[in-house]
């Protein structure tokens, strides 16, 4: 169980910094939660591109098992929202 959670060099790496796609996510979601925005369906479908170039890029480059998990999953639970 330790090496799916570890990259190839050994390093533990569960939470990383977020990247573009997240910090566009998480700026969405900040401005749909906001009362004064109208814009929520486009806000929402941001943030629905966002998680998943997110996912993709989780399940193609991810450092560990985990992480490539990770971005299968959000990356399926986007899609299926979508579709």
């Amino acid at each position: 169980m330790g090496r799916f959670f570890r990259d190839s060099s050994g390093r533990l790496v569960v939470i990383q910094l977020p990247n573009p796609a997240l910090w566009v996510w998480l700026a969405a979601t900040a401005l749909r939660a906001s009362a004064y925005d109208s814009r929520d369906t486009e806000l929402r479908w941001i943030g629905t591109g966002a998680l998943i170039v997110w996912g993709l890029d989780e399940l193609v480059r991810g450092a560990s098992p985990f992480r490539r998990l990770l971005g299968a999953v959000v990356l399926a639970w986007q899609l299926a929202n979508v579709f």
